[in-house]
């Protein structure tokens, strides 16, 4: 059973020490709650000094006959973690890579439920890549919340973030999730005040998504200063690791963010080396790109243990 919020909300306090003086990857890895492979990964990670690589691509873009070989891509290119985009009519936070993404998925029929067999069918050949399904509230409520929770706990999600779920109203959902061992994500922007900051922090398992701008995803451009300054204000709250996303768009710009952030989150990019070849090709084309930024990473954090 989970614990309440507010004794969650009492956090690790050589971990929030550590942030405090601006220490990446001091993140608490023995948390009071079960392990899943989100925080074993992030774990490993923290234990090998390396900045987590997190992709986002949308189920059923180009096609649901190329997610598994797009996932194999995904984690032989050096995915530490995968989200999974739920197809959605009106995606708010999304730009228009996003949401061409889900007009081509929709445009075939794909829903929530074949996201989770999606899920299932990549769970039967890996059973260590985390898997975090993003997403909006009306699919899920049309499934039923506890309904919902227990078919994503039976595909092997590890991971839940509902755009459209502020932390005030996610409580009841949150204990679903956490009776099946699933983190319950959530974002933080530019905007949040502490005390919306301090209420994610009392909820959040797994990690936490820093959405860098203001706006949608894939818009405008990155300021790592604002991002840095932003992730100390996070980290005085929350012990839980940091992913930053929405605006990387090269191994730059993963690279300048790896410097403050725990996690790199990338979709639009990935989206748009999708969309720039053929179905057959999307596979092949992500993979090549990704293993790109990973290596990059790599790089950079070889040089930074020399």
């Amino acid at each position: 059973m989970a614990r309440p919020a507010r004794r969650r909300a009492k956090l690790d306090a050589r971990a929030i020490a550590s942030r405090r003086a601006g220490c990446k990857f001091a993140y608490a890895i023995d948390a009071p709650h079960p392990l899943n492979r989100i925080d074993a990964t992030f774990a490993r990670l923290k234990a090998a000094g390396r900045t987590a690589l997190i992709p986002y691509v949308t189920v059923g873009d180009p096609s649901l006959a190329a997610m598994p070989s797009m996932l194999t891509a995904l984690t032989q290119a050096g995915a530490d973690v995968i989200e999974l985009g739920v197809p959605f009519s009106d995606p708010m936070a999304d730009g228009p890579v996003i949401q061409r993404a889900s007009e081509r998925a929709l445009a075939q029929h794909v829903g929530l439920r074949n996201v989770l067999d999606v899920v299932s069918e990549f769970r039967r050949r890996d059973t260590s890549t985390p898997i975090v399904l993003m997403g909006y509230a009306n699919p899920i409520e049309a499934m039923g919340g506890e309904a919902f929770a227990q078919r994503a706990a039976a595909a092997g999600v590890d991971g839940v973030l509902v755009v459209d779920y502020p932390p005030e109203e996610a409580g009841d959902f949150a204990r679903l999730l956490y009776a099946r061992e699933i983190a319950p994500i959530f974002l933080l922007a530019p905007t949040t005040p502490e005390a919306r900051i301090a209420a994610v922090a009392a909820l959040a398992r797994g990690y936490v998504y820093y959405v860098s701008l203001k706006g949608v995803t894939g818009a405008g451009n990155l300021d790592t200063t604002d991002v840095a300054r932003k992730l100390a204000e996070i980290r005085r709250h929350v012990a839980l690791p940091v992913g930053v996303g929405f605006g990387i768009r090269d191994a730059a710009g993963a690279q300048a963010i790896a410097m403050h952030a725990d996690a790199v989150v990338i979709g639009s990019r990935l989206i748009q080396e999708i969309e720039q070849g053929t179905p057959d090709e999307a596979a092949a084309r992500a993979g090549r790109w990704l293993a790109g930024i990973r290596g990059a990473l790599d790089a950079m954090e070889r040089k930074r243990a020399a």
